[in-house]
């Protein structure tokens, strides 16, 4: 009775604010949301939602970090794990734990448990490979490191996914990473800012191999019928990306701003995951069939939150270092 009451009481503030917008800042994967998606929320509660997207997640952190005693954006999508971590320690966010936060299937998905941030999505980082280009298909990260000119990556500095292909490396490698970057700098054709531009230059046939996602298979089953392109998971282990959402500190529709954190834990959000962002949703909605060709990992490695805390800041530019060398 009392969950009930304090959602009724959320709502009646809510009507309050009825005549604003809420601005979502968003990376540019997360166009789709704009597209009928988010207009059910604006439906519920009769407002107006501004969605503007700013690259990838890197440049997100950027606009927040920029704004900070000024904000201009009331919530923000798409942090993950490593992002998060930069966002809670300059004060970017406020916590909030989500009303229906029971809706995630698996605690280990809620990587903040100070609720910073709450999970939407998540998925693997692979190696995705157009078949018909190799005729070597490698198996592990030393593999990769004979690959001349043959790897697009992102840029760690301005991408999650890019940042997360780094951790990953790390969470294999431990202090000995840089010496596999050294190895691994003369497979790299080009560095990304973002995975956009990567999947571009992929697709137009630059190079046959790219950083992204384990359930790139399924794209390919959905949109080619067929798996043209495949992917693999470096036998050394899988590093999983969970993205997450949070509140902007210093927002002037905070009851608005819960709501919508909430909002992308509803079926409505979370059904519309897997076929636009390509990653699985963190709620029990029904899967459809080309997920069947996404690859599930059988090994996890990871860092902990603290250690990224520690180091992020360090390891970034001993990777420019080791690139710019």
């Amino acid at each position: 009775m009392r969950k009930v009451l304090m959602v009724l009481m959320s709502i009646l503030i809510v009507g309050v604010v009825l005549a604003n917008t809420l601005t979502v800042y968003v990376y540019d994967s997360l166009d789709w949301i704009k597209k009928g998606t988010i207009q059910k929320f604006e439906n519920m509660y009769g407002v107006k939602v501004n969605v503007v997207v700013l690259g990838d997640g890197g440049n997100v952190l950027a606009r927040l970090k920029m704004e900070n005693k000024n904000p201009k954006a009331d919530v923000v999508i798409g942090l993950d794990q490593s992002l998060s971590v930069l966002a809670i320690n300059e004060d970017l966010v406020i916590p909030y734990k989500p009303l229906n936060i029971n809706k995630i299937n698996n605690n280990t998905l809620i990587y903040d448990k100070t609720y910073h941030l709450i999970p939407y999505d998540y998925g693997a980082i692979a190696i995705v490979y157009n078949p018909e280009k190799l005729s070597f298909i490698p198996k592990s990260f030393e593999d990769l490191t004979h690959m001349n000119k043959k790897l697009i990556i992102e840029d760690p500095r301005t991408s999650s996914t890019g940042q997360a292909f780094l951790l990953w490396t790390i969470a294999v490698y431990g202090n000995k990473w840089q010496e596999f970057w050294k190895r691994l700098k003369p497979a790299i054709l080009t560095v990304a800012p973002g995975w956009s531009e990567a999947f571009a230059k992929f697709e137009s046939g630059e190079a046959p191999m790219m950083v992204s996602y384990a359930t790139d298979g399924a794209y390919s089953y959905y949109y080619y019928h067929s798996t043209k392109y495949k992917a693999f998971i470096p036998e050394e282990g899988a590093y999983v990306q969970i993205e997450g959402a949070g509140i902007v500190k210093g927002t002037k529709n905070l009851e608005l701003a819960k709501r919508f954190i909430e909002f992308l834990l509803f079926d409505d959000f979370q059904k519309n995951v897997p076929l636009n962002q390509w990653m699985f949703p963190v709620t029990n909605v029904k899967m459809p069939e080309a997920f069947n060709y996404a690859l599930i990992p059988e090994k996890i490695v990871t860092i902990s939150p603290e250690e990224m805390n520690k180091n992020m800041e360090k390891w970034l530019e001993e990777w420019e270092e080791i690139m710019l060398q």
